[in-house]
């Protein structure tokens, strides 16, 4: 959904919340800017990036506590994606997170009305998907990251719901 209809609604899922973010960035002066961040065995999470003296941030919504809020302190995209590592896994205590995406400015996708459309806008979505992704570490690593420890599990769980 576009902003405008999240905020009609009250509603809205990973997606939408990025989305909303970046058109609240973008009407406090900032680019309206996307990541994608790409899991295994799991789900894809969103979110709204910016830049506050050089330094990258995010803001995202998410039902798992430690997805959200980053604070701008982050050289680089590779830097903010990893700090997303330790917080990103699935119900079975696997860490799942691989790789980032590019920067998608949703500026590129203002003739299609992103901000304001009734109509549900599958063109952001569909440009996360074609956007470049970076691994961020190799497979070896990957399969060697050891499952959560259910304390820490059950702490990024706080306010988690069924859908």
């Amino acid at each position: 959904m576009s902003p405008q209809r999240v905020l009609r609604e009250r509603k809205g899922h990973c997606l939408e919340g990025a989305v909303l973010a970046a058109a609240a960035l973008r009407v406090n002066g900032h680019p309206p800017l996307l990541m994608d961040l790409e899991a295994v065995r799991d789900d894809d999470h969103v979110l709204a990036i910016y830049r506050q003296h050089g330094l990258w941030g995010s803001i995202a919504k998410s039902n798992f506590a430690g997805l959200r809020f980053r604070a701008p302190v982050y050289r680089t995209l590779r830097e903010l994606a990893l700090s997303y590592v330790d917080h990103y896994y699935n119900l079975r205590g696997e860490r799942t997170l691989r790789s980032y995406s590019a920067p998608v400015n949703l500026a590129r996708l203002d003739n299609r009305h992103w901000m304001t459309s009734d109509e549900d806008v599958w063109c952001v979505p569909e440009l996360l998907i074609a956007t470049r992704h970076f691994p961020l570490f190799p497979d070896k690593v990957a399969r060697a990251l050891p499952r959560l420890d259910r304390r820490s599990f059950e702490a990024g769980m706080h306010g988690w719901t069924k859908h």
